[in-house]
């Protein structure tokens, strides 16, 4: 299973840089990277809620699961 995590759509349609984010959010460029390249193994829900706060979405709007082999991280 793979659970992909779409930060780059939402910084998109906001037409927001990654460090103007990861600032926001208050995490590490680096581990925002980690985060929306599908390399994180968790997220705190503290982080959750200021991505969410910060890009205006819902959690559903960050994260999607897809069965193995079907996205980009599987």
């Amino acid at each position: 299973m793979a659970i992909i995590v779409d930060i780059d759509v939402l910084l998109a349609k906001r037409k927001m840089p990654v460090g103007v984010l990861a600032e926001k959010v208050g995490i590490t460029p680096a581990n925002l990277a980690v985060l929306k390249n599908g390399r994180a193994k968790a997220v705190r829900f503290t982080t959750l809620e200021a991505l969410c706060e910060v890009l205006e979405c819902q959690p559903g709007d960050l994260l999607r699961w897809e069965p193995d082999g079907a996205g980009t991280g599987g």
